[in-house]
């Protein structure tokens, strides 16, 4: 699936550019076997390091509003409540960026 990502990702970069994307260190991010297109570099954040990743806040915010303390009766039940976190959160960009908003990257 990453290796599917990566090459949607390359074909939107623009020709003659260069993508560098920020990733955590998950297995599937760092696995030698994964095949990394010429026109991006993946720069693997360090460890435990959650502040300079926002997405993790956005998934521990969905995870407590939407999917937390629930009992799923079924695969389709998940999917369900899944899709539902996800579409209520997209329709919420300005929380998004309130959420990634990290104030010391941000020059005043």
């Amino acid at each position: 699936a990453m290796a599917h990502h990566l090459e949607e990702i390359s074909a939107t970069v623009a020709p003659g550019a260069h993508a560098v994307l920020l990733l955590d260190q998950a297995g599937w991010h760092t696995t030698r076997k994964l095949p990394v297109p010429d026109n991006i570099t993946l720069m693997p954040l360090p460890a435990r390091s959650p502040e300079l990743n926002p997405v993790e806040n956005l998934w521990q915010f969905v995870r407590d509003n939407w999917l937390g303390n629930r009992i799923f009766r079924s695969y389709a039940d998940i999917l369900d409540h899944c899709c539902d976190a996800w579409n209520r959160i997209i329709a919420q960009p300005w929380r998004i960026m309130s959420i990634g908003l990290r104030k010391w990257a941000h020059a005043c």
